[in-house]
């Protein structure tokens, strides 16, 4: 299912574009805040954005110079009560793909989501890899070896996470923290739970282990043809 973000401090607005896009097919997560908002979309498989600007706090257009400056390449349209030429000119500046003015007809929004999810963008990551491991970004859908492989929600997000940092040390810390959104102690075990469940499901004996863990540190989805991996000691338990 397609997901959309939508970040809008208006209650009341955030509830309705929930409830319209949600009954439109779309699987919605809403943020009432730009901090919240960021967080969700640097973390979660997110297929495009519908942005408020005028944030308390970290305004929209500083979360979309981040994401764009981040490698965020989903589309994003920016709705917004500011109406003027300048206005629209410097939202797109920044890195959006698409400019609503408040207030708007719900249809409209609908049309012009649809537009941007069916229009192919230059340079927009479309896919993730690593060796023969394949993650299609907007369908979700996970080969290995050419194999479709079933995977639940929270391991799709944390094979993502892993795909994503290939080739990087990442602590049992880190990956809560951008995986679950929770800052609680190293020593739980859902961290390896999941990665154990993800190798099973991704691991055959005639395929290379690309899920690794690294001694006293954590785990690296190893990809040799994107170099040396950047952590040092690394097992393959």
């Amino acid at each position: 299912m397609t997901r959309i973000l939508v970040i809008e401090d208006h209650k009341k607005l955030l509830h309705s574009l929930d409830r319209g896009l949600t009954t439109a097919g779309y699987d919605v997560i809403a943020a009432d805040t730009g901090e919240a908002g960021f967080y969700y979309a640097s973390t979660e498989p997110v297929d495009a954005v519908v942005l408020d600007i005028m944030l308390p706090g970290r305004s929209g257009l500083e979360i979309l110079r981040d994401l764009r400056k981040s490698g965020f390449s989903a589309p994003v349209l920016i709705l917004s009560a500011r109406d003027t030429v300048n206005d629209r000119v410097l939202g797109l500046d920044q890195g959006a793909d698409d400019y609503l003015v408040k207030p708007f007809a719900f249809k409209e929004l609908l049309a012009r989501i649809r537009a941007q999810l069916n229009r192919p963008v230059a340079g927009r990551c479309m896919s993730l890899k690593a060796d023969d491991l394949e993650v299609q970004i907007p369908t979700h859908r996970v080969l290995r070896a050419g194999v479709e492989i079933e995977l639940s929600k929270l391991e799709y997000r944390l094979l993502e996470y892993l795909l994503r940092h290939k080739n990087e040390l990442l602590t049992r810390a880190a990956i809560l923290r951008d995986v679950w959104g929770e800052l609680q102690s190293t020593e739980t075990n859902v961290v390896d739970v999941y990665i154990n469940a993800l190798r099973k499901k991704l691991e055959r004996p005639e395929l290379k282990k690309l899920i690794q863990t690294i001694r006293g540190g954590g785990y690296s989805l190893v990809d040799e043809a994107d170099g040396p991996s950047k952590s040092e000691e690394i097992s393959d338990s």
